[in-house]
């Protein structure tokens, strides 16, 4: 069973990679960020735009990367939409615990849904060098939240 589910999580990982959700520039967003990962070249670009009510309206990032940087930009697109950027923040705090552990401890059940869809990313705790990739997109997603509109942030790997 466990060999199983392995598998659909590297198909997760590289469906995801191959054929990325919302890889697109915004022209219209709210929010830019560019996060570089010079370790092993993983470079995206990530694009919000708000709501009325500051909720994530829409996410799209452009780059270039491996499979698991991809991927998890991929995943981390689909996934804000509709979040507050509190809830958003919460999110990447969870998945940042989920990609170094393999597991997340404080997450509760208001965002359980969420980490389950994020759950086939869990497997890179195995390899601490690929931390870095998975967590790319995440950390890119935080410095656009807390940019002001019109601002370009560069985004710190760390």
């Amino acid at each position: 069973m466990f060999d199983d589910l392995r598998d659909l999580y590297q198909e997760v990982i590289l469906d995801h990679g191959r054929k990325p959700r919302n890889f697109r520039r915004l022209e219209d967003a709210d929010r830019t960020a560019r996060g570089d990962n010079p370790m092993c070249g993983d470079r995206l670009e990530l694009f919000l735009k708000l709501g009325p009510d500051g909720s994530i309206a829409d996410a799209a990032f452009q780059g270039r990367g491996c499979a698991i940087s991809t991927a998890s930009a991929s995943l981390m697109t689909e996934t804000v939409k509709g979040k507050s950027s509190a809830e958003a923040h919460a999110l990447s705090d969870r998945f940042r615990a989920l990609a170094m552990t393999g597991t997340c401890p404080d997450c509760g059940a208001d965002l359980a849904d969420e980490m389950e869809r994020l759950q086939p990313l869990s497997g890179v705790h195995e390899f601490p060098s690929r931390v870095k990739c998975a967590t790319l997109a995440w950390h890119t997603l935080n410095t656009a939240l807390d940019s002001a509109p019109g601002e370009i942030k560069e985004a710190s790997s760390e």
